[in-house]
């Protein structure tokens, strides 16, 4: 091996010249930095970064070449009270990897130790870092840029997705690779989203709680490198590494037009609470990465053991740093942030917090779609419509009114029109567009839409947490009877509901979101809390999918691009054409009507479209506004309108008409 030179402190982490390789470290607190490499057998050689510019470590390692893989052991004080957990009995991932071969085990070698230092070498357990070449072919790939008021977002596990999909190749089912594959391309233009929304793709570990219960974290929601792709979803097929395997698929995405956007973790990390395994940021320099207490403890508003602390300016730095890296090399469209409150604590929430300022002012990620979900368990968590442009939001106001106004029937007719026209309350004041709600009815976490009609209870057993985990404020009705297995006539409701909170969803002002596989009727058996469910429960049942369910959804999806009123990013105002609020009799609400409501509503669209709503238990005679109103497709057959002039709706029931002109 070739002297190490001095290098540069930038770009960080670890880059291929053509001629070498550069190692870049950031670490204020430490006193001496080793390079770590590791040859094909696992045999490691140590050498010491030789230049310090500022707080960046740095060395050269001329002819070393994409492959090599590499860690570091970190010098410095052990001084727990402090916040100061150096100890180089560590091999410490490089915070900046690329990509990193191995994974987590539970293992006592990673654990600091807590009076006294833990001298266990953890090199022969823990996972390495490994140097990647940017050498992908783009070719002329562009972004789709969807416009917000045309976004249609559809969320997804990678590996939930296709791993059960019988005309993907068996090869590639659950992978990268089965995300651009024809057969799903064709099935999301099919539906007519816009945006493909993947749930956390960047490397993480399964707790060691979960490893002692044969359990995995299936989300992903535990990070450790969030530079690199996770392998467990890479097919390997062609040698790639999993990095070029989502190259492929992103390129095949967007020549289809579909944008792809990335849930990620910028709020804790793997290393968990005080007594968590030393693998990363603890073990590089603890008390710049974390949000600690005076006695040098962590500060859990995240509820994984630890905070980071994105105002520290290096770690705001590393975090953007991040993020350009996705859109510049790996091409994403957006990102999705979770528990983003994290992202403006200084330590209380700030809606001008450096790090939104510099995404505001940043040339490439201004222009991607960021998405908060506006909430951590810290004090002032709570932040839902707080945060500033360009942020979307996940709206749980719009989740739980919309069940409530379906199923429990306590919602009065202006607190659902509030949420269906993009909750200006929340949004409206503060400058935004009616795109900065993400209505959703449901996500990952929590029940399906299938379940939220068929359980009135979680049914969390399999987590190993007796039940205690997950939300137990769902707003959900199981129609009288608990679990799948229903009588015919509660089957009917069900659909009605399911048909219900759709059309909610998808004709609403906003931009929706739709949970993979609530199309075709996916169940996760009540369990709303499947983050650790690798198996059957969490994976979608193409084989059993409910074909007409889908077709319903996809023509929502269709319908809603056809009505202007909700292809213009634009506040609905009194008068404006875009919007009338009718009552059962097609007569204007009164004030009353608005405040009690009988929940019998219908909404006048662009003039030519027309949603009735029927939220009661019984059946209701709609009289229509004057005109010629015809039911359309999915309420009514393709080839035989209905031409109505008062409609007679079921309980529970929701149907659409087009005016003839």
């Amino acid at each position: 091996m070739s002297p190490i030179q001095p290098g540069k402190p930038t770009p960080s982490g670890a880059s291929y010249d053509g001629k070498g390789i550069n190692f870049s470290l950031f670490s204020r607190h430490a006193e001496r930095v080793e390079l770590c490499l590791f040859d094909r057998y696992g045999h490691e050689t140590r050498v010491d970064l030789p230049a310090r510019s500022g707080d960046v470590w740095h060395g050269y390692l001329r002819a070393a070449k994409p492959g090599q893989r590499y860690g570091y052991r970190v010098h410095g004080p052990w001084q727990p009270e402090k916040g100061h957990r150096f100890n180089p009995h560590k091999l410490l991932l490089d915070p900046c990897a690329q990509d990193v071969e191995g994974e987590v085990a539970d293992d006592p070698r990673f654990q600091c130790g807590e009076a006294e230092m833990n001298t266990e070498d953890s090199a022969p357990v823990a996972p390495k870092s490994v140097v990647l070449a940017d050498d992908f072919d783009w070719e002329e790939d562009e972004s789709p840029r969807v416009p917000w008021a045309s976004t249609v977002i559809y969320e997804a596990h990678v590996r939930g997705l296709t791993l059960c999909h019988p005309e993907i190749p068996e090869a590639i089912r659950g992978t990268y690779a089965a995300l651009g594959h024809p057969v799903m391309i064709a099935y999301f233009k099919q539906l007519g989203i816009t945006s493909l929304e993947l749930l956390p793709v960047a490397y993480s570990a399964h707790e060691p709680r979960l490893q002692r219960l044969g359990l995995v974290n299936y989300w992903g929601y535990n990070p450790l490198a969030p530079y690199a792709l996770n392998a467990r979803y890479a097919s390997g097929a062609d040698d790639n590494r999993p990095r070029e395997e989502f190259q492929q698929a992103v390129k095949a995405l967007h020549a289809a037009g579909i944008e792809v956007i990335l849930d990620v973790v910028f709020n804790h990390t793997a290393e968990l609470e005080e007594s968590g395994p030393v693998l990363c940021q603890r073990g590089v320099d603890n008390k710049s990465y974390y949000w600690l207490t005076e006695q040098g403890d962590y500060h859990n508003w995240t509820g994984c053991g630890n905070t980071l602390n994105i105002s520290d300016p290096w770690v705001m730095n590393w975090t953007l740093e991040c993020l350009r890296y996705w859109v510049e090399v790996c091409h994403v469209d957006g990102f999705r942030f979770d528990l983003a409150t994290v992202l403006g604590r200084t330590p209380d929430y700030r809606r001008d917090a450096a790090l939104f300022q510099a995404i505001n002012a940043d040339p490439v990620l201004s222009q991607c779609k960021m998405i908060a979900e506006p909430w951590d368990i810290g004090p002032g968590g709570y932040q839902v419509g707080n945060f500033p442009a360009p942020f979307a939001e996940w709206n749980d106001h719009f989740r739980d009114i919309s069940r409530r106004y379906w199923l429990y029937g306590d919602v009065p007719n202006g607190e659902f029109a509030r949420r269906f026209a993009a909750s200006s309350d929340l949004f409206q004041a503060s400058g935004r567009l009616p795109s900065s709600t993400i209505n959703l009815i449901t996500a990952h976490d929590g029940f399906t839409l299938r379940d939220v009609v068929s359980f009135n209870q979680k049914h969390n057993e399999a987590n190993g947490e007796d039940n205690r985990d997950g939300s137990n404020s769902n707003f959900s009705h199981n129609h009288g009877v608990e679990g799948l297995n229903a009588p015919l006539l509660v089957t009917e409701l069900r659909r009605r509901s399911m048909h219900a909170l759709l059309t909610t969803l998808l004709l609403a002002q906003g931009t929706p979101m739709l949970l993979a596989g609530d199309e075709h009727g996916h169940s996760q058996h009540g369990n709303n809390n499947a983050y650790c469910q690798d198996n059957a429960l969490t994976w979608l049942d193409w084989a059993h999918s409910d074909s007409g369910l889908f077709a319903f959804t996809s023509a929502l999806i269709h319908l809603r691009k056809c009505i202007p009123a909700l292809q213009s990013d634009r506040w609905w105002q009194e008068g404006d054409g875009n919007v009338e609020w009718l009552g059962q009799n097609g007569e204007p609400l009164n004030e009353e009507a608005w405040r009690q409501g009988a929940h019998c509503l219908q909404i006048r669209l662009s003039r030519r479209w027309l949603l009735t709503l029927n939220a009661t238990e019984e059946v209701r005679d709609f009289v229509l506004p004057q005109g010629e109103w015809h039911a359309i497709p999915p309420f009514a057959g393709d080839n035989n309108p209905i031409l109505l002039a008062v409609w007679h709706g079921p309980a529970h029931g929701v149907c659409v008409f087009q005016e003839q002109s």
